[in-house]
């Protein structure tokens, strides 16, 4: 399994990291991001906002992790398609 927490923007006020499990890639947007907590509710395991890194991709399968970001209201966090670099 591969994890990756990769720095996309640098922005001090809007931070964009990746994360991967290998088979999927979520994409997280500080600077959008309401703080609703739906995602830390919904998958604990995965999103754990108080650790570094934060998204803990290897902690649960890649569909609920897409069923949860699913979830996201702001959109703060979204699925990479497959076929973008």
């Amino acid at each position: 399994m591969v994890l990756m927490d990769n720095h996309t923007s640098m922005d001090k006020d809007s931070v964009t990291k990746e994360y991967s499990n290998g088979e999927i890639t979520v994409i997280w947007k500080s600077g959008i991001c309401q703080h609703s907590g739906i995602c830390a509710r919904s998958l604990p395991e995965v999103f754990q906002p108080k650790s570094k890194p934060w998204i803990k991709m290897d902690q649960a399968e890649s569909d609920e992790i897409v069923r949860t970001v699913e979830r996201c209201p702001s959109g703060a966090i979204s699925i990479k398609p497959k076929n973008q670099p």
